[in-house]
């Protein structure tokens, strides 16, 4: 079980990042029309809170 929360917790980290790079793209775009529709921010914050959450589990077990 460590092994899978230490899986977890660096795939969600993983996510985080992937999620602000495409906030930071998509709030710095050319074409202000041109919207997207996936809530970025708000990915960006539950996987840092899956993260967070399964890191604790992990350290916990450990």
């Amino acid at each position: 079980m460590q092994v899978s929360m230490l899986s977890v917790s660096i795939a969600a980290a993983t996510l985080f990042v992937l999620a602000e790079v495409a906030d930071w793209r998509r709030r710095n775009r050319r074409d202000v029309d041109d919207v997207g529709f996936m809530p970025w921010r708000a990915i960006a914050m539950l996987s840092v809170a899956v993260a967070l959450s399964s890191a604790a589990v992990w350290l916990h077990q450990g």
